[in-house]
């Protein structure tokens, strides 16, 4: 019996923290109770392998079944568990003493360990996928052990064939390319290197720095670099991924995952020395049958994006071939013949032998053909839709199977038409719901982007026309007694696909996928509403606002055309206006390059104006802001904060001499910019005292307000509208985009910040241009030249 050969075993287990591995040690801790377990896991930046074993592994519902089982689950996985850390990625597998220890005194390894995604960097995939197993079995002959090696491969290592795969090595199949792995192992190393270099050239460097800049506008220094590295890290990791794609079909794989997986078995062959492999292929694993419940699944695998992408409306069409078959095994299925494997042990007489395969599959004993699968699917979400956000039932399409080089073409075209409106509408000052549309352009282009990946990556598997063959696994099924049939079951034959895919496996991806699949609108608050209570929460400390278009509707410009033309004639407030208007192009282009340096620009133009009169002006210019711009639900929101006792402070470009005057008693602290003076006081500079609190300058001056006043920034709040305040917005714990342009509402949509839409109050004038009502002074604008009226 497979239970009775494993009891007394000592298992070396890697991928524990996967789908498979995690299913694989659930099975072992209650199906072979006499066993003990050794899980290799790499530490995480901030995390011990043995703290990510407890909350990735152990947590999972996965062992659900056993904790109602057990007396004390934590007692017996302590007693029964050994975690070591090491990396499969790595020569040596990075184990100290105690770890290589912890592999002598193994009987049995099994190694699950992989970079599953089809869309692995190809470097990565070589060094995980292609050389894992052979470094296992490297370090099995480094402490002197023959532990049996059980090694998890794919049967798609047969690559682009079709008809018949058997259970033998990749290099006996007819027509394999003569590929050695060490030089592909090279290759992908220098591969890494060359794009490495290639990213840091200055051509690529100054694209990333101008597509940073597209995305996030003035948003400083800081924010700007650090966006522009991560497009190039995002650029390199792209760049890998299409490497191993275009070399994988080259030599007739589907992608990298398969190709190196399939030079894995070689270099397994090569250098495994003494040590005893059997290597198990399964087909696509997918939620488990029946262990260890029905519909069992950690993460989305390659169905199930694909399936709710269809549910929801996004994947009009998709590729296949309708007669082919598409081959699903259940992963409890996989872990049984892992498991079987492992409890018969070596193959005897295979010392100098290739190692013997088996393969684990459906297509050849019990076929799933691909049109039958989509109809189960189209008739199942048809019966059961999910719902759009306004409570609707969503209509899913029929498929007409057109080939994979049409269906990439159509959605290639639907991306870049989306990428280009999106472009468009970002360079426009559009605001309030005009910028919530724009922003949600952004995420129909992630939609249309999403499923042509799907298609890019997964279409090649639809369309396979490779036959699985499954003799071996069905002759070692042969030999299991009536227990183990039940308790290890892995014989295909049995799987009943209608039943599988309408009340295991569709429920449970609905289930994991935490869609919408109710019909009406949604009981109890908002998601607006529940961001909007954790920001006027009692415990939060800070509250800081931005002033222009978040308070008020009115910037810089509207400021300085209003003062500059109080004291103007009609003739001369003409020609400030067609100025104002043949600079608008100019002003918004620095706007969005440069905040500070916009704010300079007109700051510049107030050299020469008398104080006492630009002081008088100013307490006019905020009478009429409030009267005619502010935001009373914004004005609100401030003292809401005070009565719970939060600290207000207002950063903002403007000018000491417009805010400090007016809004002082609505807030505790105001930093805003300040000019110097001429004459002994009675004139202003136009030079401002330090620079203006701007991108980055915003964010350390909440920072240093915190501190001296001994804040947690994690515990406060800003309101902004720009991506220029980008910096503020990311250094609080509970950022809010007011009114935000098009850059600052698709991040915040994408990031689940709180969006409020604060408005005028009605009733009010609305001026068509900022110009200051006539006085019979003279403006400072026109006294230098001699104007007035």
């Amino acid at each position: 019996m497979i239970a009775d050969a494993l009891a007394g075993q000592r298992l070396f287990v890697t991928g524990s923290t996967g789908f498979l591995g995690t299913a694989l040690v659930e099975r072992l801790l209650r199906a072979a109770p006499g066993s003990e377990l050794v899980l290799l896991v790499r530490p995480g930046r901030r995390s011990s392998a043995a703290q990510r074993v407890k909350r990735e592994v152990l947590r999972n519902d996965a062992f659900d079944r056993l904790r109602a089982d057990l007396d004390d689950f934590d007692a017996e996985c302590a007693r029964r568990i050994q975690v070591v850390a090491g990396d499969v990625g790595v020569d040596g597998l990075s184990l100290d003493d105690e770890g290589r220890e912890a592999l002598r005194s193994c009987h049995t390894v099994i190694h699950a360990a992989a970079a599953v995604a089809f869309d692995s960097p190809l470097d990565r995939a070589a060094e995980v996928n292609l050389l894992g197993p052979s470094r296992l079995a490297q370090a099995l002959q480094a402490v002197g052990s023959v532990a049996h090696l059980v090694s998890v491969s794919t049967c798609y290592v047969a690559g682009n064939r079709r008809g018949r795969a058997q259970e033998i090595p990749v290099s006996d199949t007819p027509f394999a390319p003569e590929v050695g792995w060490r030089d592909e192992v090279t290759a992908a190393r220098r591969a890494r290197a060359d794009t490495e270099a290639e990213s840091r050239t200055p051509t690529r460097l100054r694209s990333f720095a101008k597509q940073a800049r597209a995305e996030l506008g003035a948003a400083g220094v800081p924010l700007l670099a650090n966006k522009a590295e991560k497009l190039r890290e995002a650029w390199v990791a792209s760049t890998m991924v299409e490497i191993g794609r275009a070399r994988a079909r080259a030599l007739g794989w589907p992608d990298a995952y398969a190709f190196t997986k399939a030079l894995a078995e070689q270099a397994l062959a090569e250098t495994r020395g003494d040590v005893p492999v059997t290597i198990v292929r399964p087909s696509i694993i997918e939620s488990a049958l029946a262990e260890p419940r029905p519909g069992w699944i950690r993460g989305f695998r390659m169905a199930e994006p694909v399936i709710i992408t269809y549910a929801r409306g996004l994947l009009r069409e998709f590729p296949g071939i309708p007669e082919g078959v598409v081959d699903v095994i259940p992963v409890d299925f996989v872990v049984a013949a892992v498991l079987d494997a492992a409890a018969r042990g070596p193959v005897p007489g295979t010392a100098s032998a290739p190692p013997p395969i088996v393969q684990v599959a459906s297509g050849s004993t019990n076929p799933l053909h691909y049109r039958h699968l989509v109809d189960l699917v189209h008739d199942w979400f048809s019966q059961h839709p999910l719902y759009d956000p306004k409570g609707q039932p969503i209509v899913v399409p029929r498929w007409t199977f057109p080939g994979r080089g049409r269906v990439q073409g159509q959605l290639q075209r639907a991306v870049k038409a989306i990428d280009v409106a999106e472009r468009s509408l970002a360079a426009l000052p559009l605001r309030g719901g005009q910028a919530r549309w724009a922003a949600g352009l952004e995420e129909r282009r992630g939609d249309a982007a999403r499923a042509l990946g799907y298609v890019e990556l997964y279409g090649a598997y639809a369309e396979t026309e490779a036959v699985f063959g499954v003799e071996r696994l069905l002759e070692r099924w042969s030999t299991l007694d009536a227990t183990d049939r039940t308790t290890f079951c892995f014989d295909p034959s049995v799987i009943d696909w209608d039943a599988y895919v309408t009340t295991v496996h569709l429920p449970s991806v609905v289930d994991h996928a935490r869609v919408r699949d109710t019909p009406g609108g949604r009981s109890g608050p908002s998601r607006t509403e529940r961001l909007r209570t954790r920001v006027l929460a009692p415990e939060r400390h800070l509250a800081a606002f931005d002033l222009e278009n978040t308070l008020i509707a009115s910037n810089v410009v509207d400021s300085y055309s209003w003062l500059a033309t109080r004291r103007l004639n009609p003739a001369d407030r003409v020609r400030f206006a067609l100025r104002a208007l043949a600079e608008g192009p100019s002003l918004l282009a620095l706007d969005r390059k440069d905040r500070g340096d916009f704010l300079r620009h007109f700051y510049r133009k107030f050299e020469g104006a008398p104080r006492a009169q630009l002081e008088e002006d100013a307490d006019q210019l905020f009478t009429y802001l409030l009267l005619t711009k502010s935001f009373p639900a914004g004005m609100r929101r401030v003292r809401h904060h005070r009565r719970l006792g939060h600290r207000t402070v207002l950063i903002t470009g403007a000018l000491d001499v417009v805010v400090e005057r007016n809004l002082g008693p609505l807030f505790d602290d105001i930093v805003c910019a300040r000019m110097g003076t001429l004459d002994g006081g009675r004139r202003w500079s136009g030079e401002l005292l330090a620079a203006p609190p701007t991108g980055e300058a915003r964010a350390q001056a909440m920072a240093d307000y915190a501190d001296a006043e001994g804040l947690r920034l994690e515990e406060a709040v800003a309101y902004a509208d720009s991506a220029s305040d980008l910096p503020m917005l990311e250094a609080v714990g509970f950022p809010v985009a007011v009114n935000p342009e098009v850059r600052l509402a698709t991040i915040a949509r994408k990031r689940g910040w709180l969006v409020e839409q604060w408005s005028k109050a009605p009733g009010g004038p609305r001026p068509p241009l900022p110009i200051g009502p006539v006085t019979r002074r003279t403006s400072f604008a026109a006294a230098g030249r001699g104007e007035g009226a």
